[in-house]
């Protein structure tokens, strides 16, 4: 079993987390997203307001849940982002890979539009610095998280 520190950033503190239908849908779908890189939980915190959490929690893998990881942007990836962001469900416990940030997602929504072509799209999604993403989808999926606290930021 692996055990790795993943963080959350929110306006809020979240010691127990949850999967929250919203009216849009997420890269990976509708679930509890979170991510290794810090400064990436720390933007999402601060999103909102002049004040924002990032909760850490110990992440422990489970053999047992279905998980689909992606290791970088691929045709594959792409794929489930699209359909994902159309609203066409998954059975994954876990979801991980790189995130259509802002600029990404214009170029995702503009590929699923059909204003760009696949290779167009992969000669505009260059990223300005690493992303990543883990979303738990399912209540089992959630058990594998423990709280471990919250670091408070304010602009």
């Amino acid at each position: 079993m692996e055990k790795r520190v993943i963080y959350h950033g929110s306006s809020q503190i979240v010691e127990t987390p949850e999967i929250r239908v919203t009216k849009y849908n997420k890269d990976f779908y509708f679930g509890f997203y979170c991510t290794v890189l810090e400064e990436q939980a720390k933007r999402w915190a601060m999103r909102f307001g002049e004040r924002g959490y990032v909760n850490l929690y110990e992440y422990a893998s489970n053999a047992e849940l279905k998980v689909l990881i992606f290791d970088q942007m691929t045709e594959e990836w792409l794929d489930f982002i699209v359909d994902c962001r159309i609203g066409k469900a998954h059975d994954y416990d876990i979801v991980e890979g790189p995130m259509a940030d802002d600029t990404i997602y214009n170029y995702v929504q503009g590929f699923i539009d059909g204003k760009y072509s696949r290779a167009a799209f992969w000669e505009l999604a260059k990223f300005k610095y690493p992303t990543h993403q883990i979303s738990f989808h399912t209540a089992r999926a959630l058990t594998t998280l423990k709280f471990l606290g919250v670091q408070k930021y304010e602009e």
